[in-house]
């Protein structure tokens, strides 16, 4: 019996990957891209994604895409005298950057550490204590430079991007962090301290340095969200956001020709409009900036 298309796609996939046409963190084809390939529908395409996701050949990159997953060696089984806090936390880590942080579990990390799961209990006391560790072990990543650039905006730049690059490489980190209940995290201090530092000095209210700084992070962590977002909208879909918005497109159009919207048709019409989440947050980024250069004249 001859094998179903989406079977038939994702092994011709599978012997590019094996083969190394298709690299480990090379995007592989989006479903429209299969779509156009092969000539079959989305339903058929959206399987594909999903069948090399389940053989462990793929895992969604949020901003990316579907890409190849890595194939390093799972590491070997340890004893539990070998086991630290720092191995558990580091292990967890791993699970929430390629699996989302919805996937992980006390159960899981034990497994992906060889031990029992009642063995991680001696290093950390539940699931919501590990993920505190988790995210102050990912914010000590980022090291600010002891001299820091000339100018509050430089370093206030500097450090927005570097909390965008660290929520990039960690996408269930900004989901982790709050700004309403703040977490009493050492490394999440170092990002306060050097905030703070750049803006002191200037004439603004202690108040207004605060809100300021929180204002800079809350624009970061708050546009990182939709990493974590959509990891699981194309986990649970096998579609990424490029697909989702050419499925959608049609229904948009519809829309925008009715002449129900004369301001917003008049500008998307005027140029394409491609979105895209780093410009997102280096636009947003900027304005804020802006705004505080104002602020700070009128306190000099």
């Amino acid at each position: 019996m001859t094998d179903p298309p989406y079977l038939r796609i994702a092994a011709e996939i599978r012997r590019r990957i094996v083969t190394g046409e298709l690299r480990e963190g090379q995007k592989i084809p989006s479903t429209r891209q299969i779509i156009a390939e092969w000539g079959v529908a989305m339903a058929t395409a959206t399987k594909v994604l999903a069948t090399l996701k389940r053989d462990g050949l793929v895992i969604a990159k949020p901003g990316t895409g579907t890409v190849v997953a890595s194939r390093a060696p799972k590491a070997a089984p340890r004893t539990e005298a070998e086991l630290s806090r720092e191995r558990v936390v580091r292990a967890a880590i791993r699970i929430a950057d390629a699996e989302g942080i919805r996937a992980l579990s006390m159960r899981r990390v034990a497994s992906g550490l060889g031990v029992a799961t009642m063995a991680l209990y001696r290093h950390v006391s539940a699931k919501d204590d590990l993920i505190l560790e988790m995210a102050d072990v990912a914010l000590g990543e980022v090291r600010f430079p002891p001299d820091p650039p000339s100018g509050w905006r430089a370093q206030l730049e500097l450090m927005a991007r570097a909390q965008w690059a660290l929520f990039r490489r960690h996408p269930w980190l900004a989901q982790a962090l709050s700004v309403t209940r703040p977490q009493p995290l050492p490394n999440l201090l170092h990002h306060a301290d050097w905030a703070t530092r750049a803006l002191d000095g200037h004439g603004l209210p202690s108040s207004t340095i605060m809100y300021a700084h929180i204002t800079i992070f809350n624009h970061v962590r708050g546009t990182a969200l939709n990493f974590e977002a959509e990891a699981e909208s194309e986990s649970g879909t096998a579609r990424t956001a490029d697909d989702w918005l050419a499925e959608h497109e049609p229904i948009l159009w519809d829309l925008v020709s009715g002449g129900r919207f004369p301001n917003f048709t008049s500008v998307v019409m005027r140029a394409p409009f491609d979105f895209d989440l780093d410009t997102l947050f280096e636009f947003g980024l900027q304005r804020l900036l802006d705004g505080f250069a104002v602020l700070l004249a009128r306190a000099g």
